[in-house]
């Protein structure tokens, strides 16, 4: 079992930036952000292989979003600048021991989500 804690969320204006941090309890082959807003089905943001650092981006965050990872903390962070009100949502990590994917289904763990609102 691998637990995930995500934490950064929270209200911010249009144009403006967050930091998502994702604190994983054990090694993983790939975490990935996904976001759900309401009425909506959860959505791929990014990825990336936790060993050669390869990231995937989702098109619409393309530019704006970046993934990393600190290894020593086993712990991934998506900076998000230049935030629309589109993006607003939950954000959930996600990560899996064997394979890196942008669909729900390429993951086996989950975190509990974190609110990030985007004022206009």
């Amino acid at each position: 079992q691998v637990q995930l804690v995500e934490s950064g969320g929270g209200l911010v204006q249009a144009g403006g930036s967050l930091r998502l941090s994702c604190a994983a309890s054990g090694r993983t082959y790939a975490m990935g952000w996904f976001r759900q807003a309401p009425g909506k089905e959860r959505e791929f943001v990014a990825a990336i292989r936790w060993s050669a650092g390869t990231t995937y981006y989702t098109d619409s965050v393309k530019g704006r979003f970046t993934i990393s990872r600190d290894n020593a903390k086993i712990t991934v962070y998506l900076q998000m600048n230049s935030l629309k009100p589109e993006d607003s949502a939950v954000y959930y990590c996600a990560a899996d021991r064997a394979r890196v994917g942008t669909t729900k289904s390429s993951y086996d763990y989950w975190g509990r989500g974190t609110q990030v609102t985007v004022s206009s």
